[in-house]
């Protein structure tokens, strides 16, 4: 069985030419968190959307966030649960912590949440990307206690990096389905 998987986009929401997009056409099996506001994003309206969205679940589902929506999920893992939540693909975190890295008005999204995920999950991130150096990515999945890969110079790995389908991300998210015990 696959998993129902959730995309939950980061600030401005994902384009058409963004891969969450192409995901949410090629995936029957997927749905989106719509938030009011995707631009001036409020950490405790956007937590309430996400929540309210995966009580609505009654099915195995992993979450598949990008940028300031990895941030998000971190903030709903830290408190909150819910046993049809199986894992986690977090691709390209913004680091909310770093003001050379994200915007002044992303601050209330800091501290990003360090403890373990209750889940499989995977971080994606890149050698170049503008809102997060590999290393830190890096530091964060070890904190959350996920794998990590490094997909060299994708940048932010949104519309910009022209991905279409990411195939890649494709194969990571099965290599994370292997990983969970349905």
């Amino acid at each position: 069985m696959t998993p129902h998987l959730l995309i939950i986009p980061g600030l401005g929401d994902s384009g058409e030419k963004h891969w969450q997009s192409f995901w949410l056409q090629k995936f029957t099996n997927s749905t989106k968190v719509i938030q009011d506001n995707w631009d001036e994003p409020q950490l405790h309206e956007w937590l309430e959307r996400l929540s309210e969205t995966i009580q609505k679940i009654e099915e195995p589902t992993i979450l598949v966030a990008h940028s300031l929506a990895v941030s998000l999920v971190m903030h709903w893992v830290s408190q909150n649960n819910n046993p049809n939540i199986v894992g986690a693909m977090l691709v390209a975190p913004a680091d909310v912590d770093s003001p050379a890295h994200t915007p002044d008005f992303l601050r209330h999204f800091s501290p990003i949440p360090t403890q373990a995920v209750p889940f499989p999950s995977i971080v994606v991130g890149t050698e170049n990307d503008t809102y997060m150096s590999p290393e830190r990515a890096k530091e964060l999945a070890e904190y959350w206690g996920s794998d990590f890969i490094n997909i060299g110079q994708k940048g932010h790995i949104n519309s910009d990096s022209n991905l279409e389908y990411w195939e890649e991300g494709q194969d990571y998210l099965q290599q994370l389905i292997s990983k969970i015990k349905l």
